[in-house]
């Protein structure tokens, strides 16, 4: 039995996954002005939303008939993702970032939560499959 009947519900309901950890993150972490957490946390935190939104965009686009929307996922998650983690361990273990360090990191990580690589994505995917009518 297939759990989603066609590429484009599939789609659809990775989106909206996707909108829901966006959404959760914002709403109880990052606009939360009565939450005090120690900058660990608040590294863990971030780390675990990502990686959670690369997960649903993995299961989701994996299983699409288009497998090169599956590879460029994967390419942008793990370099940000690699990226980001090299900056936080350099934060947590050497020496405190600068600010403008900091705010790039931060950059990439709204950029692999985001649900607008998704759609974007989505909608690259929907605009080569048109047929050019010559």
């Amino acid at each position: 039995m297939k759990l989603y009947r066609s590429d484009k519900v599939r789609f659809i309901a990775g989106f909206i996954f996707i909108i829901g950890i966006y959404s959760a993150f914002y709403i109880f972490f990052l606009e939360n002005s009565n939450l005090v957490l120690p900058s660990k946390v608040r590294h863990l935190i971030k780390f675990l939303a990502t990686i959670a939104v690369y997960f649903v965009g993995t299961y989701h686009l994996g299983k699409l008939a288009d497998s090169w929307m599956s590879v460029i996922w994967h390419i942008i998650h793990i370099s940000g993702l690699g990226i980001i983690t090299a900056i936080g361990l350099f934060d947590w273990f050497i020496y405190d970032v600068t600010l403008n360090i900091r705010l790039f990191a931060n950059s990439i990580q709204e950029l692999l939560i985001s649900p607008l690589l998704y759609l974007a994505m989505g909608l690259i995917n929907r605009t080569l499959k048109r047929e050019v009518i010559v």
